[in-house]
């Protein structure tokens, strides 16, 4: 019998290098690890293109920090076609939300008009950022919402001393800013080594 998913087995599982997915037919949360591994570069490697900068610098979006995290989570867990569904169950929904309460899971967020246009969450414990899911909602005015949410992330993250940043699969999406993809035992050596790192969110 499966051990009831709490907020201790979760951070449990992003120390062992996994992380949990709902399946959309059955509801059922599975753990997945990847080799390759994909993650964010924090240092020199992160690229953002000239026409993304010039959307961050414009002020397009008012960007927040945990100030809407169940909102986000609920659009993140949209589906996004019918070959792209949510994986993120009720269940796996609400241990987030108590991760957040706890002080572990994080949203930044881009509001335009009064309206949550762009985010996305994931879990920091220690030096290590574990990205989890973003969305932007364009017809709300929110192009290039959650890119400019992952430039902020980035310095975010920076400024306070993280040292790995985790983007589980690689993605077309996501390469464009420079991800890099390692070998797992790496990425374990890696996050070893992050969780020995005080860091502020």
């Amino acid at each position: 019998m499966p051990r009831p998913l709490t907020p201790e087995l979760v951070l449990t599982g992003y120390l062992r290098g996994a992380f949990p997915m709902t399946d959309p037919e059955t509801g059922r949360v599975d753990w997945f690890t990847c080799d390759p591994r994909a993650i964010v570069p924090l240092d020199g490697g992160f690229r953002v293109r000239p026409s993304l900068a010039r959307v961050v610098r414009s002020g397009r979006f008012e960007i927040r920090v945990d100030t809407a995290f169940d909102d986000v989570i609920a659009d993140c867990a949209r589906d996004r076609s019918d070959e792209n569904r949510n994986w993120i169950g009720d269940e796996l929904r609400a241990v987030y939300g108590e991760l957040h309460r706890m002080g572990f899971a994080h949203s930044v967020e881009a509001w335009r008009g009064g309206q949550l246009v762009g985010g996305l969450y994931g879990v920091a414990i220690k030096g290590a950022f574990f990205g989890e899911s973003m969305f932007c909602r364009p017809e709300l005015g929110g192009t290039d919402a959650s890119k400019v949410c992952l430039v902020h992330l980035v310095d975010r993250l920076r400024a306070g001393g993280f040292v790995l940043c985790d983007s589980q699969y690689a993605n077309a999406h996501m390469a464009q800013f420079g991800l890099v993809e390692i070998p797992a035992a790496e990425y374990l050596a890696r996050l070893e080594d992050a969780v020995e790192v005080t860091a502020v969110w």
